[in-house]
């Protein structure tokens, strides 16, 4: 049996935990850039506020409301996900880190007969733990798990803890599953299904294998037998290598100044190759891409990328920034105002497999003695207590924060105080 394990609207509960005034009021959190909600209370879905729905949309309702805005704090969620995780881990020595609030849970070899029980358990623990309330969802398949867990958040009944164990209940749970709701199945492909006339999850395990296999490919034939019972997706207790790394983000405000786009570059670049050295890989090349807002009509517009191969594979911040600095001195034309810019390191290897090039002039061994020296320092005192010049403060380009709550449980200052 798995489990899928994840907490109710995480941001705002994450608000919340240190913040007891938020209790029973709307809330919300914003994008970044505080451009549109990506978490809202279920205060703030019953008056009516999408997800996704723009903040300049809804300004009128959250005035009229009260509804509590905040900005993403993501060093704050990310510390409490860390958190939950680790007490997850307590009742299983085999858990996936699907997402910053979601893990699946390997219950195999956990009694049956007292699944039920052993649920209700794991999400007191956690609760109680991290104060984040959360929903479990256990099944014979991790996509039965992820529809089980859907009802547990969906029906107060059954205590934030949804077993489906018989026959009868997967057909029940299927019948009452718009298909659109299956996870592995997109927008697309729901589309297509219910043009077909599979408006159900259950419509879609009637379904011959063979046609499924055709239009849907093998992922899909995949989600099809996951439906009836079958488990094909294991639980990946370690995540898999990633092939690419990518990070960008939008500018607080539109740039023409090369100099002050180079230097958030750089920091993203920063970031990416962190990343990197965390999963001990190295890469061949990088990705630069620039391009102004596509939303803004009256305004030309360009976007453009380049790729940059680098002679040796590396995950020296360094050197990968001289590299993608001249990706981006290539593609930058003037008289454009630019909203965007982000890095994608390319052709990623072990750091084992690294090959040597002949006229290479680089003192790696002193590169790699201080990227130790950097990540070590971060992360002991915090993101970018140490870091390079050319990153610059960030005050000309950074994102939008303007609401933001303070990091209560990584920085000392913003620790809550107890009177």
């Amino acid at each position: 049996m798995y489990g899928l394990c994840d907490g109710n609207n995480f941001f705002v509960s994450c608000e919340r935990v240190f913040n007891s005034s938020l209790d029973g009021k709307p809330v919300i959190v914003l994008s970044n850039n505080d451009g549109c909600a990506i978490a809202r209370s279920e205060e703030a879905k019953a008056l009516g506020i999408k997800m996704g729905a723009n903040y300049f949309e809804v300004e009128d309702i959250i005035r009229r409301n009260n509804v509590q805005v905040f900005s993403t704090n993501f060093v704050l969620y990310a510390d409490m996900s860390m958190r939950m995780k680790g007490l997850l881990s307590r009742f299983t020595p085999k858990l996936e880190d699907y997402s910053i609030d979601e893990a699946f849970l390997d219950f195999s070899g956990v009694d049956l007969s007292t699944l039920n029980e052993y649920g209700l358990d794991v999400v007191r623990t956690v609760t109680q733990g991290t104060g984040v309330p959360v929903s479990l969802g256990i099944a014979p398949t991790k996509t039965l798990a992820k529809l089980a867990n859907r009802f547990a958040k969906k029906y107060p009944g059954y205590q934030n803890v949804c077993v489906i164990d018989t026959d009868e209940k997967r057909i029940k749970a299927l019948r009452l599953t718009d298909v659109s709701d299956i996870w592995g199945i997109g927008r697309r492909s729901s589309q297509k299904l219910k043009d077909r006339g599979v408006n159900t999850a259950y419509d879609f395990t009637q379904l011959s294998r063979s046609w499924v296999r055709k239009h849907m490919t093998v992922i899909g034939e995949r989600t099809w037998c996951e439906l009836l019972g079958e488990p094909c997706i294991e639980v990946e207790a370690i995540a898999p290598d990633k092939q690419s790394i990518m990070v960008s983000r939008s500018f607080g405000k539109m740039l023409d100044d090369l100099e002050v786009i180079k230097e958030a570059a750089a920091s993203y670049t920063s970031m990416a190759a962190a990343k990197l050295r965390k999963q001990r890989g190295c890469a061949k090349s990088i990705l630069v891409f620039l391009e102004t807002n596509p939303f803004r009509d009256d305004l030309p517009q360009y976007r453009n990328h380049v790729i940059v191969n680098m002679p040796v594979a590396t995950n020296s911040t360094m050197e990968i920034i001289k590299y993608m600095s001249e990706g981006l001195y290539k593609i930058f034309r003037t008289g454009f105002n630019y909203k965007k810019v982000g890095v994608m390191l390319l052709d990623i290897i072990s750091e084992g497999a690294v090959q040597g090039y002949l006229w290479d002039n680089v003192d790696r061994a002193k590169h790699k003695r201080l990227m130790e020296i950097i990540d070590s320092t971060n992360n002991r005192y915090g993101t970018n207590s140490l870091k390079l010049a050319v990153l610059g403060d960030g005050e000309q380009w950074k994102i939008k924060q303007r609401r933001l709550s303070p990091c209560y449980t990584t920085r000392t200052k913003d620790f809550p105080k107890v009177k």
